[in-house]
């Protein structure tokens, strides 16, 4: 894997936040297979001429076929608070969302038990608490729509293991190539259509207030399609 300049959103001496493409880890899986983690210490090392090791953190992660963005921490006083902020929620976290069927409220707060099983790499959404599950919530918003596809904007009150895809394909509305959790069918490059699209917190060291967004994947053309239709809007 070869990571390049485009794909940071923001830099400092503290933070590295990137706009990860559908089909890239974020870190070295089971495999060996080379995640954006190395990738990204190695072009640091480069670019910054360094001669020992890079320090790099992860400060949370997002599914392989989901593109946005992604945190790392390149000193560990800001990798340790920023894990602080994740386990107290401080990092407000939202989604765009394409999905083929029109939800049948506008907006919803959606709060379901969502239980992972790990030797599946599913996870399942009940209404009611189940063993093993935990509280899973996430408010959406219908904010855009094309003949075949509706647009969902999505702020996540917890973070669990595919909370989104499976809250989603609960009430009926899977995303678009979420094969895994209900789409009729995939789509071409293997990627669903689930984009994180913003981070808002407050910098773990300077205490200003973040808002970084991550543009939607420029080389899909119902992303491209959605993006200019919402900012016509405004």
């Amino acid at each position: 894997m070869i990571f390049t300049a485009e794909k940071i959103i923001f830099e400092d001496n503290h933070l590295l936040i990137i706009n990860k493409a559908a089909g890239d880890l974020v870190q070295v899986d089971a495999n060996g297979e080379t995640g954006l983690e190395d990738a990204v210490k190695e072009f640091i090392k480069r670019r910054d001429n360094k001669p020992g090791a890079v320090f790099l953190g992860v400060v949370h992660r997002i599914d392989r076929p989901v593109s946005g963005a992604v945190i790392f921490a390149k000193t560990s006083k800001a990798l340790t608070r920023m894990n602080l902020m994740v386990k107290d929620r401080d990092i407000k976290k939202k989604y765009l969302a394409i999905v083929e069927r029109k939800p049948t409220t506008e907006c919803e707060t959606l709060t379901h038990f969502v239980a992972r099983n790990s030797k599946k790499n599913r996870s399942y959404a009940f209404d009611t608490p189940s063993q093993g599950a935990k509280e899973s919530v996430l408010i959406y918003n219908l904010i855009g729509a094309s003949q075949h596809y509706y647009l969902l904007d999505i702020e996540l009150i917890t973070g669990r293991h595919h909370q989104v895809r499976s809250q989603l394909s609960k009430i009926g509305c899977p995303i678009k190539g979420d094969l895994k959790y209900g789409a009729p069918r995939s789509n071409k490059d293997g990627s669903i259509s689930l984009h994180a699209r913003s981070l808002e917190f407050v910098h773990p060291v300077t205490k200003e207030k973040m808002n970084v967004v991550a543009p939607v994947p420029k080389d899909d053309n119902l992303w491209a399609w959605f993006s200019e239709s919402l900012e016509s809007e405004r």
